[in-house]
């Protein structure tokens, strides 16, 4: 009907764009009306949203409407109001946005909504509609609204004293079906590479039959690692570029602990002492100590905790110089030393790396990425309305975290399921490393990464040149932090609207709550007299929650395939005790500390999955939630600066040893996806 009419009469001089979002059941086949206010007042006649032999309002399509009768509209356009009823099969509908382009003044207006529209409900829709709850023209919908998704989004406590999850996962949190259909299609063909192998001997007979099951141009690859995994060179670079740069310390003291002495170190530090190079900053240190008291969860013998020396020697490559396996010296509990027998001192690498992977998927990636976010995730939704700017900022970074971890937990983190069979610690070894890192966290020290890394002394590059993971990591920090600031200060220009933002301040205040009374209990949450009171405090507290979803998960995430897929560079798992004694060693030997091929094939197909990338690149966002002029200009930006900082990584790489590309914009994602 729209285009016999323009056929006719020319073109219309408003005509109105209708945007269904994208996700499960948000197409409609109800009846729907709009009409539009202008600045004074006046209001065009109803319009039911139907174009003829068309099937309107989709999922994720936009459908035009010319509008030929204005009424008394003689205004500028102020608002929509947009209402539906329940016919049809399907009535439910998730509206994204209205646009509205007026050709009278030659202006184009966005309404967006993004919410269910429930049947027979007005919902009026302001120009970019974004306000702080004290400025809302709908206040009691807005409460109702946020009283209704508090009983949606409620937590769960499924660890002792560890992050808390939501108890139900709202149906719309949940995946796409084009995403679930690209994971489990990727599955498929990664199990149907490895089905033939399952079906053989248990166990690998050498490291040549290990390499064996890597097949050419296929998504289960040989990783880089396979041929440098021994290097004292290669597991040095692991502490400043692997999937766990976390651990790194410059040393100016050897703990009484470590049962480190001169004569076992002096040979390797090019003619100097050890009390000298403590002195020059050349000697650091990893310490995991938190694996102290761990079980192995299927010999029940204590989990190796082990501590680490290194050193920065003149061709500035941080050299191993010795590793303990356990936390106090003991006649059983040697310090294993470059020049020990060969295989002797690969074991020992390798049981360090096997006790840093325990770290890492606990803490590092699990932990403090993905749990830790769910509950700011579910605190956000129960607290913050979908009006709000901050909701808008955040939404993009949130995309699909609380279903990959509904799914993950339920698939990966089960008795007899991966974590279970491919991990040392097991499922039980795992919450408590998880509850250990969660009660240590602190928002302004391990959040901010400039912070974290100068927590360990390892900050300035004249004491630790080479450390791709800092040096990328906070030019993306910055990037972050930039964007978020400018966001968040134009919202908050004028100190009388962070006082009176109730809905902001309630959030604050249940993420620090003990979680006894039903809070987050999070430690140094920006903020004074336990209220936020500056907008510089807000935008850090943001800047850590996207920094943390974006940046924080791709260095722990992505790499994961390159770093466990070939199983003695980074064993999940080692089976058998840990070497108590230097006898010498050969390849047979350490053979049997590992996985069998079942539960390296799972190691290696779980891993590959881990590192698929499943939404878009940082800045990219999947959906637009912030239309004012300002946001959209600040994420113009935004967007800018990684495309400068992707070309200032890509150089770096050219000149480093081995690429690290984990923390170049166009790999890392918006969101906690996989």
């Amino acid at each position: 009907m729209g285009a016999l009419m323009s056929m006719i009469f020319g073109k219309a001089q408003v005509e109105v764009f209708v945007t269904t979002g994208d996700r499960q059941g948000a197409g409609t086949d109800a009846n729907v009306w709009l009409c539009i206010v202008d600045d004074l007042g006046n209001v065009t006649p109803d319009v039911l949203l139907d174009n003829l032999l068309q099937n309107d309002h989709e999922r994720g399509q936009t459908y035009s409407y010319p509008i030929w009768k204005l009424g008394e509209m003689k205004g500028k356009v102020h608002k929509v109001v947009v209402w539906r009823d329940e016919a049809g099969i399907g009535d439910h509908w998730f509206l994204d946005r209205v646009e509205v382009e007026d050709r009278r003044r030659n202006t184009r207006h966005v309404f967006p909504l993004q919410r269910w529209v429930k049947p027979h409900v007005r919902y009026t829709m302001y120009e970019h509609h974004s306000f702080l709850p004290q400025h809302e023209p709908q206040l009691e919908m807005r409460r109702e609204e946020l009283e209704e998704k508090r009983k949606t989004f409620e937590y769960a406590a499924r660890f002792n004293k560890g992050p808390l999850q939501v108890a139900t996962l709202p149906a719309d949190e949940a995946f796409s079906a084009k995403y679930m259909l690209d994971f489990l299609s990727l599955k498929g063909a990664l199990m149907a590479q490895t089905m033939y192998l399952r079906l053989t001997t248990e166990r690998w007979t050498s490291l040549e039959d290990l390499k064996n099951v890597y097949l050419e141009n296929s998504q289960l690859y040989m990783p880089k690692v396979a041929n440098m995994w021994m290097d004292d060179e290669w597991f040095g670079r692991q502490r400043v570029q692997g999937v766990n740069p976390v651990l790194i310390t410059l040393c100016q003291e050897i703990p009484e602990k470590f049962g480190v002495t001169d004569e076992m170190v002096e040979p390797f530090l090019e003619g100097l002492t050890l009390e000298q190079a403590l002195q020059k900053n050349k000697i650091f240190i990893t310490d995991l100590e938190m694996l102290d008291g761990i079980l192995c969860k299927d010999s029940g013998l204590p989990l190796v905790s082990p501590i680490a020396l290194f050193y920065l020697n003149k061709a500035e490559d941080i050299m191993p110089l010795a590793i303990q396996l356990f936390q106090q010296k003991a006649p059983d509990n040697p310090v294993f030393l470059p020049s020990d027998p060969k295989y002797t001192w690969i074991l020992a690498k390798m049981f360090y790396n096997m006790a840093e992977a325990q770290h890492h998927q606990s803490s590092t990636h699990l932990g403090l990425t993905h749990l830790l976010m769910e509950g700011i995730c579910v605190c956000t939704h129960r607290h913050i309305s979908p009006s709000h700017p901050l909701f808008k900022l955040l939404a993009p970074h949130f995309l699909y975290l609380l279903a990959i971890n509904s799914r993950g937990l339920a698939k990966l983190i089960q008795p007899g399921g991966w974590v279970d069979t491919g991990m040392t610690v097991g499922i039980r070894g795992m919450f408590s490393l998880i509850e250990k890192s969660y009660l240590a966290w602190s928002f302004t020290k391990h959040g901010i990464l400039p912070n974290e890394v100068k927590s360990r002394g390892v900050y300035d590059a004249s004491i630790l040149p080479y450390y791709p993971y800092r040096d990328d990591g906070e030019d993306l920090f910055l990037c972050i932090r930039k964007y978020v600031f400018n966001v968040v200060t134009h919202f908050y220009d004028d100190p009388d609207k962070i006082a009176n933002d109730y809905e902001l301040q309630a959030w604050r205040e249940e993420l620090v709550r003990p979680r006894s009374e039903g809070g987050l209990e999070l430690q140094d949450v920006p903020g004074s007299n336990g209220r936020f009171e500056t907008a510089d405090e807000i935008a850090e507290t943001m800047t850590v929650l996207v920094s943390t979803c974006s940046l924080g998960h791709a260095a722990a995430n992505f790499q994961q395939y390159e770093a466990y897929g070939f199983i003695p560079n980074f064993p999940g798992k080692l089976t058998g005790a840990p070497p108590t004694d230097k006898q010498e060693l050969g390849e047979a030997d350490i053979m049997k500390y590992l996985p069998n091929k079942k539960e390296t094939l799972d190691i290696m197909v779980i891993t590959k999955l881990l590192s698929m990338k499943g939404t878009k690149s940082l800045g990219d966002f999947e959906v637009q939630y912030l239309y004012d002029p300002h946001s959209i200009q600040a994420a113009e930006e935004f967007r800018l600066d990684l495309r400068r900082l992707s070309h200032v990584i890509e150089e770096r790489n050219l000149k480093r040893k081995h690429m690290y590309d984990w923390l170049n914009p166009k790999i890392v994602p918006n969101s906690i996806s996989i």
